[in-house]
This record gives C-alpha cells, structure tokens and sequence, in this order.
C-alpha cells in the first residue's frame, strides 16, 4: 500500500471512528441495566403505553401509536439482553429475557383486556399491517438496533433513541397479537409475534454487534470452568433465538420476492390493448395464480403464451388462472378459489361494481370502435374517390332547443383535394353509410 492510499486509509477511518465518542463504558452498562428492570412505575408506564397503542390501532391513529412508542419501555429488557451476550455477562442475560417475558405476557394480556371490553372491534389497516412481516421490516430492526446501541453507549444521543423507538415499532405487533386473541383470530395473534419476535431478536443482534465493535470488556470469570460453561449457554441460547428468526427471514426474504416478481409478471405480461386487470391474487399453498380482467376478451392462445412467460420470474412452479367477463359470476368464483366468503351484502354491492364496469366498457368500446373503424376507411375510400383527401368518423347525440329531443347520428368528416359533384357526393354518403353499418349518418365537406 503506497503512502498516499495509507493516508486516505487513515483519514476515512478517522471519520467513521466511533471510540473517541464513547461515553464512560460502566455508566452505559448501568443504564442499560436499569432499563431492564419493570417494577412499578416502569410497569404502570409499559400498561398506559399498550392502553394508548391499543387505542390508536383501534381508532386507526398513526399519531397516537407513535405516541404510545415513544413511551413505551419495552427495548430496555431488549438491549439488555444483547448486552450480556456482547459482554459475557450471564446474570445479566438472565434477568433482561426474565423481565422481557414478563413484559411480552403483561403487554399481550393488558392489550387482550382492552380489546375484548372495547366496542370498536373491526380490524384498521394499522392493525392489518402489523400483521404480515416482510424483509423490510428485518432490516429496519438490524438498523434500528445497531442506532439504538451507538446512542446509549457515545455522548451525542440527540434524537436517536425516540427515532429508534418509532422505527423498530416494538409496540403495535404486541397489541395485534392481543387483538388476535380478543377476537379469536389466530392468524393475527400469530402474524403479530412474528412480527414482534423478528424485531426483538434482530435489536438484541444489533447490540451485540454494537458491543463487540465499540470494544466493552467482558465480564471476567475467577473460575475458567464456569466460564466456558457461560458461554456454552449463551451461545446455546443465541443459536435457539435465532434458528426460528433465521427460518422466518429467509421465509420472508422468499415471500417478498415472489411477491414482486408477480408484480412485475402482472405488469409486463398482462399489457393487452383494451384488457384491464382489475385484481389478482396468488395461492402459495395451491401453487396458483389467480387473475381477475375485464374489457377485450384475451384469447386461449394468448393465456398459453403467458403462462409460459411464468418461468421467466421464476414463477415456474404456478398454474395460471385467467377469470374475465362482465358478469357478476366471473368475480364471484374468484371468490370461491380464494376461499373468500361474502355475505349477501357484499354481493350486492360486488354486483353492482360488475355493473358499472359493464358501462364503462360499453363506453369504452363505443368510442375506440369509430376511431379503429375510421383508420380502416382510410385506407379503403380512396378507391370509391380518389379525390378524399382524410376521412374522421363520430357518433353524435343532438338535443333539439324546440321539442326538446335528442336523436344520434354518424358524422363523417371529409377533406377533399377538389369539390365533389351532388352524384359524387351522394355516392360517397351511401358507401360510408353502408360501410360504418350506420343508421344515420351525415356527410360534411371539407375543402
């Protein structure tokens, strides 16, 4: 390495160099520490907090919950934990996964408590997002965990823990998870502490990066046996927390990419002039994806030639399911294959839709019909007059001011190089007439 690449070496790590900003190592282990402990006020704290979430999930307030987030304690038993793993210090882990369960189980029966004596109980889309994770919450946790630790342990903290409190979003999961129970439904209690445990064990993750890099001292053993049965232990009980975490990224990681590469096969492949897919839904467990359009028919040829575009977004594993029509049956049955049941409410209105889109099609084809059939007379008229120099067709609706009644007719705009004679003329009206299967039709001369 030459002088000058040492020197720019020199000067980048002097600017990425967090040491000389660490603050004193046994006031940040005892900060931590303390907030591990949940005991009175800090317990009365985690119950309004899950009281003030539950209520802004309810009520679907983004300003509330992010309220109850900042107040809410719940990362310090987090942090602590990945504290002791990054220092060795097994009482401490102890105590931090103790109070982390009792904290979880409070959390979860206090938010259960609400929800069941709360007369609101439709699932909000805030509460609905808190229960399907992705990737993106993962990597939000990784960072959100690694800021948390670098503002405890330097001397600028600024903002950075309430950011990371409203980030990694400890509180909502918990309060959907109590929602689940409340109402019965297990796959929110499920999809929530998914959520949460994902969160919980990428923030401890974090921490013990964090730790290592920022060079705390572990915590010394007189006994060597004792020590290397210490860590025996935490290595056992990381590798426990984070074969599930594991399992669920790469589920996640997976889930996200099929989920885009729908999109994108949706997007590319289903461009037909005239066609508009109106939803589409994906069935892993049946390997099917299912495709609601309306508008132009899309032939079997083509419906062929798209599902062996699957492949492509490495979708080859999935059957291609093409449901279109303007019938109110063609969107009922993708009711049925999404195991979606409707009420007859839901029906009606579903039905109703059907209706509306009937009429935009019918407006829709009635508009590109005369612009496609003028195109084709285009090219046709010169041959009964040469003397037609460019032809538009129109539907018109003419409201009379006397009578007050409306008739629809053709209107056929014509320019032409030299004036028609009235034999020409009338000629030319009868053709365009008969051509443009018309019931009405005028003729205007342009010159």
């Amino acid at each position: 390495m030459s002088q000058n690449e040492r020197t720019l070496w020199s000067a980048l790590k002097g600017y990425f160099n967090a040491l000389p900003d660490r603050e004193d190592e046994a006031e940040t282990i005892s900060q931590i520490s303390s907030g591990v402990r949940f005991h009175g006020a800090n317990l009365w704290v985690l119950i309004f907090a899950i009281f003030i979430a539950s209520l802004g999930l309810n009520l679907n307030s983004t300003a509330v919950i992010i309220g109850a987030m900042l107040i809410s304690p719940l990362m310090g038993p987090i942090i602590g934990m990945g504290l002791a793993i990054g220092i060795d210090d097994f009482d401490l882990l102890k105590r931090s996964i103790k109070n982390y369960l009792v904290a979880t189980a409070i959390s979860v029966l206090t938010a259960t408590i609400y929800f069941v004596i709360s007369p609101l109980s439709e699932a909000q889309s805030e509460l609905l997002a808190r229960t399907s994770p992705t990737l993106y919450d993962v990597l939000v946790a990784i960072f959100g965990g690694a800021a948390g630790i670098l503002a405890l342990a330097t001397k600028g903290k600024g903002n950075v823990l309430p950011g990371v409190a409203i980030a990694t979003a400890l509180m909502p999961p918990l309060c959907t998870a109590g929602y689940g129970i409340a109402v019965g439904e297990v796959s929110y209690f499920l999809g929530a502490f998914y959520l949460f445990f994902i969160n919980t064990v990428f923030i401890a993750l974090s921490t013990v990066v964090g730790v290592r890099m920022l060079r705390f001292k572990r915590k010394v053993f007189v006994d060597p046996k004792r020590l290397q049965r210490v860590k025996g232990y935490i290595i056992a009980v990381t590798i426990i927390t984070m074969l599930p975490a594991t399992y669920m990224t790469v589920e996640i990681i997976g889930r996200s990419v099929r989920d885009s590469n729908t999109q994108r096969f949706i997007r590319n492949e289903f461009s037909f002039r005239g066609t508009q897919v109106i939803s589409h839904s994906r069935n892993d467990e049946n390997k099917t994806l299912h495709v609601v359009s309306v508008g132009k028919t899309i032939s079997d040829e083509d419906i062929r030639r798209v599902s062996l575009r699957l492949e492509d977004y490495h979708l080859s594993d999935y059957s291609l399911s093409v449901i279109q029509g303007y019938s109110s049956d063609s969107l009922l049955q993708l009711g049925q294959q999404t195991r979606v049941h409707t009420n007859e409410a839901t029906q009606m209105q579903l039905m109703e839709q059907t209706n509306e889109i009937n009429a935009l099609r019918r407006q829709l084809q009635y508009y590109t019909t005369y612009e496609d059939l003028g195109k084709e007379i285009a090219q046709e008229v010169k041959a009964i007059n040469p003397k037609v120099g460019s032809i538009s067709l129109s539907q018109i609706m003419e409201s009379r001011t006397d009578t007050l009644a409306s008739q629809s007719y053709t209107l056929a705009l014509v320019d032409c190089s030299h004036s028609l004679s009235p034999q020409e003329r009338t000629q030319l009206q009868q053709w365009l007439k008969a051509r443009s299967r018309a019931d009405s039709l005028r003729l205007v001369l342009t010159p």
